[in-house]
């Protein structure tokens, strides 16, 4: 213990006395400091990405068949959606699972993408017309009926006038070959009295003209990407307690329907111009840019500046004269063209931005649809089946939904939620409605699969002229599913109202089950006995963690902690070299005190402890000021948070600000690192040490 004093006094005593030891010591201070300060905030990172990746769709754990071909990737993969074999019969699987004393709850999904179309502006008014006449011719003409028919008329004559106008403008930038003749000669006809003059007298015939010749000349319509995910939405919701609704109302127990995600609803499907002063709004108020110096800001108020387009088209003439007064009151003009005060209502700076929003919503936005689709809606959905063909479905919108915490998250927002009857019907799987349907339709047409070997008998056979044969070769074509194309449209009318059993709901195929575990510390246990229960059973599953599950996104944090302790093993080993050689320096000029320190006695072990100690107490007193220091910087951050700068890192914060967080662990790692850095670039200098006899200390210059 003397010796050990000493030591200590001796190390304390040269702790400052050196230019060399404040460098290695400023070293070892900011070493700590990165692995402190990154340590902690990936490590809270991950944390909150693990929360948003739990708690919007992965749960802690994700099973599905081992049969697959593909990882499963929730998020989508690379190469598009994994090639994943289904889950024959969920209803099997649940019980397996649930027995598991760690398991909550057990929910079926599947993940896909699809097309939607919102339609252009002339389309859907057209369809509201299409509607008006269908129920005139239902029930009969009413006043209130001939007056609602008469205004939306007076609307699609508008817009085929803007339309003229608008290709009148854009002739004199367009070559003669540019324009389709068909195109003009039928904008023509739909701008002539004769042709509304007769529109009573065939009003379905003149509304086919004008959605196949008219409509589409308007390219205003949107081809989108959807990413859904098929679930027993009750119990999802139940489940995810960071889901809430937003809009509408939940899809009701058992009932076919579809929850568009808020995200989705507000950046895809709203009027372009309410979008882009949104978020000019947004990026002003939380990010604190300004119109005049940022660029983005500025392509979107020139885009609205010059693509009224969309409202002038959205206004029958009644509403198109409110509009006018509106913004002429609002602007002090006189002017009278739509257009004109459009443009210079939209040209928006810094100093009238937050005025002219308020007045957007407060004067035209009741005047205007600012969404494509409306709760209630019926959405048509077309997607790629399992085996390849093309297959559409219709589901009504009940409802927009968002998890908290992520409203703003692109990655938590692009998935929308749908029924798990309308997703095995849309992935290709026979629904027990759909198999009604084609068993009546077999019984009613005659229509009978037989043998190859039987074909000839049955074609020209004594019964041959009564019945229609399909041939089909066993085991190669499943019968129940021959008609899936010819009834891609054959719906019963019921089919939407209907109510589904929790029994039929889950007595069906799945892609995957999200598993939520009562002790998520239990994960990797859970995991391998999961695995182990599942064989038992005879069921071929993969249990995956929400990591995997996650695919690309969920490895994230992981490599960017590799990059941290890439990034720190290399400054370390750098910091090695470096008090490697700064303390062979300090070794050189302390060849007199060691050599006198020999001569009175002091044993080589005394002179390495010396040296060791020394380098040991440096690395402490300076690591506990990085730490110190990165523990004040942490707690400063964990009080103000740190700002989600876009939408991508509201995924990664789990919300629009990350509250890193510093533990234990982080200043152990720190400490243990600058400990052993500092040891082992000690150990040459100080064996060198050693070696220094009295005689060389005495034949030493000054």
């Amino acid at each position: 213990m003397g010796q050990l004093r000493l030591l200590m006094q001796v190390a304390f005593r040269n702790l400052f006395t050196s230019k060399i030891n404040i460098l290695i010591g400023g070293i070892i201070f900011f070493g700590t400091l990165l692995v402190v300060v990154g340590g902690a905030l990936l490590d809270s990172m991950d944390s909150a990405m693990s929360r948003s990746i739990i708690g919007s769709v992965a749960g802690h754990l994700q099973v599905y068949s081992d049969d697959s071909k593909d990882e499963l990737s929730l998020y989508g993969g690379m190469s598009g959606e994994p090639d994943l074999a289904v889950l024959d019969d969920f209803s099997r699987i649940k019980p397996v699972l649930e027995k598991h004393p760690n398991v909550k709850t057990v929910v079926p999904m599947g993940t896909s993408g699809a097309l939607i179309t919102s339609g252009n502006t002339v389309d859907l008014t057209l369809a509201r017309l299409r509607d008006l006449y269908k129920k005139r011719a239902e029930e009969g003409e009413s006043p209130a009926l001939r007056a609602n028919i008469d205004s939306v008329t007076s609307h699609v004559r508008q817009m085929v006038s803007l339309m003229e106008e608008q290709r009148n403008k854009s002739r004199e930038l367009l070559s003669s070959a540019a324009v389709d003749p068909l195109e003009v000669e039928a904008l023509a006809r739909a701008r002539t009295d004769a042709f509304w003059d007769t529109f009573e007298q065939d009003p379905f015939a003149s509304l086919e003209f004008l959605e196949n010749r008219i409509a589409p000349q308007l390219p205003d319509g949107d081809l989108l990407d959807m990413r859904y995910v098929g679930t027993d939405l009750d119990s999802f919701q139940r489940t995810f307690d960071r889901m809430e609704i937003v809009d509408g109302q939940p899809v009701p127990q058992g009932k076919r329907g579809m929850l568009l995600s808020k995200f989705y609803y507000e950046n895809f499907l709203k009027l372009k111009t309410a979008l882009r002063l949104d978020n000019i709004k947004q990026e002003r108020d939380l990010n604190q840019k300004r119109i005049d110096t940022d660029p983005q800001l500025q392509r979107w108020v020139k885009e609205n500046q010059t693509q009224p387009r969309e409202i002038l088209f959205q206004l029958d003439p009644i509403k198109t004269r409110q509009a006018v007064e509106r913004l002429q009151k609002v602007l002090g003009s006189k002017e009278a063209s739509l257009e004109k005060l459009l443009s210079e209502f939209l040209t928006t700076t810094d100093d009238n931005f937050d005025t002219r929003y308020q007045q957007f919503y407060a004067e035209l936005a009741p005047l205007l649809e600012l969404y494509r689709m409306r709760m209630g809606d019926n959405l048509t959905i077309t997607a790629f089946t399992r085996t390849g063909y093309v297959q559409s479905i219709n589901v009504k919108i009940y409802g927009t939904y968002q998890f908290k915490g992520l409203e703003k998250s692109a990655m938590a927002g692009v998935i929308n939620l749908m029924d798990l009857m309308s997703f095995r019907e849309l992935y290709g799987y026979l629904s027990p409605d759909r198999k009604a349907e084609i068993a009546e339709l077999q019984k009613n047409s005659g229509l009978k699969a037989v043998d190859r070997a039987n074909a000839e008998e049955a074609l020209f056979g004594e019964e041959s002229g009564n019945t229609l044969v399909a041939e089909a070769t066993p085991g190669l074509i499943e019968d129940s599913k021959a008609f899936e194309g010819a009834l891609g449209s054959l719906r019963r009318d019921d089919l939407a109202s209907r109510v589904y059993s929790q029994q039929e709901i889950e007595q069906g195929v799945a892609l995957s089950a999200a598993i939520i575990l009562k002790d998520p510390e239990q994960l990797q246990q859970t995991m391998e006995e999961l695995k182990q229960a599942s064989t038992a059973a005879g069921l071929k599953l993969r249990v995956v963690s929400w990591q995997q599950a996650a695919g690309l996104i969920g490895q994230f944090v992981l490599m960017a902690k590799l990059v941290l302790y890439f990034a720190v093993f290399i400054i370390f080993i750098v910091a090695l070299v470096i008090i490697n050689n700064a303390m062979m320096m300090a070794t050189l000029q302390r060849v007199r005190e060691v050599g006198t320190m020999r001569a009175i006695g002091a044993q080589r072990s005394f002179i390495l402890s010396m040296v060791l100690v020394e380098t040991v107490l440096l690395g402490f007193v300076f690591g506990v000021g990085g730490a110190l220091l990165g523990s004040g910087i942490m707690s400063a951050l964990g009080s103000a948070g740190i700002p989600a700068g876009n939408e991508a890192l509201y995924f990664f914060f789990s919300g629009p600000r990350l509250y890193p967080t510093l533990s234990a662990g982080n200043l152990i790692a720190a400490f243990v690192i600058v400990l052993l850095v500092s040891a082992i670039s000690t150990l040459y200098p100080a064996f060198l040490a050693t070696r220094v006899s009295p005689l060389q200390a005495m034949q030493t210059d000054e």
